[in-house]
């Protein structure tokens, strides 16, 4: 029987919901042997309360880095770069080896087949997230063996810029939404009926509206009583006390935001809870206020007036890496705020045709749900490698 590896290996757990549905489906299947890899305690947490019962049909491993050297560079560096996440490969080649797939929604893992020569294992790539940014379809995606995608947008792009074979890709469906789409358990966030915004700002520094609008926007809701806001900003923004990206290439300092806005009745802050990506938020708000963050098309699952905040002067309109901004008006200076939010419900009525058609194309929709479809892409690539037959 075929063994299959998941591998949570991140800082924040954004990224569980976007694989660990389909080693649900494999396990529930029993046509593999799945193990669950995780590599902090967070992660473990989310895993297993994500997992439920079915982690008992399958293997859950803590990986921690084993040499002094790796728990040092951990321990001096992860304030501001990654190492400890970069360690665990090295340090768990054996266990890597003994797979004969290793499912990741990140491109690190790569470094076991660039770096650490295993080249016979098997790797899939279920990203995370439906988004648009260039980094999601550079070259090292074409390293994988198998990519399973939300929806024909997203497969487009993989052949036409990472020039990745059609054949290695299933458009699979987002398996996010199997788990937290029509969540019974939606409740209400502020003591009023106010329409709702959410503002969700990104951690690049040369792509975020946060590190030079950020302090205006929450004064300017603390100030006024016609919204509620929700301040749920990715995950990763203040993980660190500094910001260092790759593409675009940035570093920054990250300043938080003034402890007093939680203390008013019409705003939520939340800088990295569990609600903050298990679409809490984006279910529950009117209107979608932010940059280049792709949870904007999991708000957009169900058509809403949407505000971007062009912080950084983009010339934005012929950019692939932004076409979530054609659902909603741009807003060029920080100024505009005020006006463009008081004519969002009006405007909407232009956007929703294509916010519509924005769907069809990032999303695909079956009876079959994401995480069965992703299970058999991924059992089906095994099966025709052969590395998916009884032993």
């Amino acid at each position: 029987m075929s063994r299959i590896g998941f591998l949570f290996n991140h800082d924040q757990t954004h990224q569980v919901a976007h694989s660990l549905p389909i080693a649900l489906e494999i396990a529930r299947s029993g046509a593999a042997e799945v193990s669950l890899l995780v590599t902090n305690a967070m992660m473990k947490a989310a895993v297993e309360a994500m997992a439920g019962e079915l982690l008992a049909k399958m293997t859950l491993i803590d990986l921690a880095p084993k040499s002094f050297v790796s728990r040092a560079a951990a321990g001096l560096l992860d304030r501001f770069i990654p190492a400890g996440k970069l360690s665990i490969y090295r340090d768990h080649l054996d266990l890597f080896r003994s797979f004969d797939a290793l499912v990741v929604s990140e491109k690190s893992s790569l470094l076991l087949k660039t770096r650490y020569g295993l080249n016979d294992l098997k790797f899939v790539h279920t990203r995370h997230g439906a988004g648009d940014r260039a980094i999601g379809f550079n070259p090292e995606s074409a390293k994988f063996d198998l990519i399973l995608v939300a929806g024909p947008k997203i497969r487009d792009r993989l052949i036409a810029e990472a020039e990745v074979p059609p054949e290695r890709i299933a458009v699979t469906g987002y398996c996010k939404f199997d788990q937290f789409l029509n969540d019974p358990a939606a409740r209400k966030l502020f003591p009023n009926d106010r329409p709702v915004v959410l503002y969700n700002p990104h951690p690049s520094p040369k792509l975020s509206s946060w590190y030079l609008w950020g302090d205006y926007i929450l004064d300017y809701f603390a100030r006024q009583s016609r919204y509620n806001l929700i301040f749920a900003p990715h995950v990763m923004l203040f993980e660190r006390n500094w910001t260092v990206t790759i593409d675009p290439p940035a570093i920054a300092r990250v300043h938080k935001p003034g402890a007093h806005y939680s203390n008013l009745s019409h705003m939520l802050v939340d800088l990295g809870s569990d609600a903050s990506v298990d679409m809490t938020y984006t279910n529950a708000a009117d209107i979608y206020l932010g940059d280049v963050s792709s949870q904007v098309y999991e708000f957009l699952v169900k058509p809403r007036p949407c505000l971007f905040l062009n912080a950084h002067k983009v010339d934005w309109r012929n950019d692939a890496s932004y076409t979530h901004w054609q659902a909603g008006p741009v807003v060029e200076s920080v100024e505009a705020l005020d006006v463009a939010l008081s004519s969002a419900f009006e405007i909407f009525k232009k956007y929703r045709s294509r916010q519509e058609a924005m769907l069809e194309e990032t999303f695909s929709v079956s009876e079959t749900p994401a995480a069965q479809r992703g299970a058999q892409a991924i059992l089906a690539m095994l099966k025709q490698s052969g590395k998916g037959q009884p032993q």
